[in-house]
C-alpha cells in the first residue's frame, strides 16, 4: 500500500534482521507476543541472536521454537521458568542468560528508549545478580548500577494500527511492547487490524508513529486452544 508502513512479514524480517543482532520481543508469556513475526524468524537464517524479552516463550511455542533451532545466543529477561528448556540449554552451555528482576528489566528498557545510559537501584544489592556490577552509596544506602537496554530491532504486538504507524493495545497485551518500541533502531509492529490514518482517536494512541518503522498483519493468534492461524 503506497504511502503506508504496511508490509509483508516475511520480507521485512529477511530484509532487516541480521545474524548477531540484538532483538527486543514484546510479550508476557505468550500474551502480547508478536507470534507471526517470531514464526518468520524461525524461517529466517539469522543466528547468534541476543533476545531481550520477559521470557523465552514456552516449550515449542513462540520464542521457544527459536530456542530449539539454536538461533538464540543469549537471552536477557526475568521469567525464564515459563520455558524449562531454557535451563536445559543454559546448563549444557549452549545459551547465555542475563537475568534481571522484572522492575529492573522494564526500567532498563525505558532508560534505553529515553537516551539514559543507566540507573541506580536497590533491587538485587547483595545478591548473586549484583556480582561484577558497580555499586554506589547514596544517602547512606547502597545502590546497584544497571545499564540501559537497547536493540537493533524491536518486534512488538499491538491490537490496531493506522497506516501511519500509530498503535493501540489490548488490555494486558500492552505489557512490554510500548517501551520496547522506543528502545530499538528499527521497530516492526504486528497488529490485528490496520485502519486509515485519522481513524484512531489521539486519546487512545499509546505508541506514536514516529517510533514505528513497519507494520504487518497478524497471521498467528493466541486462543484458549493455543496458537492458531488467524
Amino acid at each position: 500500500m503506497t504511502g503506508t508502513k504496511q508490509t509483508d512479514a516475511q520480507q521485512i524480517i529477511r530484509n532487516i534482521v541480521k545474524s548477531g543482532d540484538t532483538i527486543m520481543v514484546g510479550g508476557f508469556g505468550l500474551i502480547g507476543s508478536p507470534l507471526t513475526l517470531i514464526d518468520e524468524l524461525t524461517r529466517h537464517d539469522a543466528k547468534d541472536l541476543t533476545i531481550i524479552s520477559n521470557n523465552v516463550g514456552e516449550a515449542g511455542r513462540g520464542l521457544g521454537l527459536l530456542l530449539r533451532q539454536g538461533k538464540i545466543k543469549k537471552a536477557i529477561g526475568s521469567y525464564f521458568t515459563s520455558n524449562r528448556e531454557v535451563a536445559q540449554w543454559y546448563n549444557e552451555g549452549k545459551l547465555e542468560i542475563g537475568l534481571l528482576p522484572q522492575g529492573t528489566f522494564s526500567e532498563a528498557i525505558r532508560a534505553g528508549g529515553a537516551g539514559i545510559g543507566g540507573f541506580y537501584t536497590k533491587t538485587a544489592v547483595g545478591t548473586e545478580l549484583a556480582k561484577g556490577k558497580e555499586t554506589k552509596e547514596i544517602d547512606g544506602e547502597t545502590y546497584l548500577f544497571e545499564k540501559a537496554l537497547k536493540a537493533n530491532v524491536a518486534l512488538v504486538r499491538a491490537e490496531k494500527a493506522d497506516t501511519k504507524g500509530n498503535l493501540i493495545y489490548y488490555k494486558t497485551a500492552r505489557n512490554f511492547n510500548p517501551i520496547m518500541a522506543t528502545a530499538a533502531d528499527y521497530v516492526i509492529a504486528e497488529v490485528d487490524e490496520i485502519v486509515e490514518e485519522g481513524e484512531l482517536s489521539p486519546e487512545e494512541i499509546v505508541t506514536p508513529h514516529l517510533y514505528v518503522d513497519a507494520i504487518v498483519t497478524s497471521r498467528l493468534i493466541l486462543t484458549n486452544e493455543g496458537v492458531v492461524e488467524a
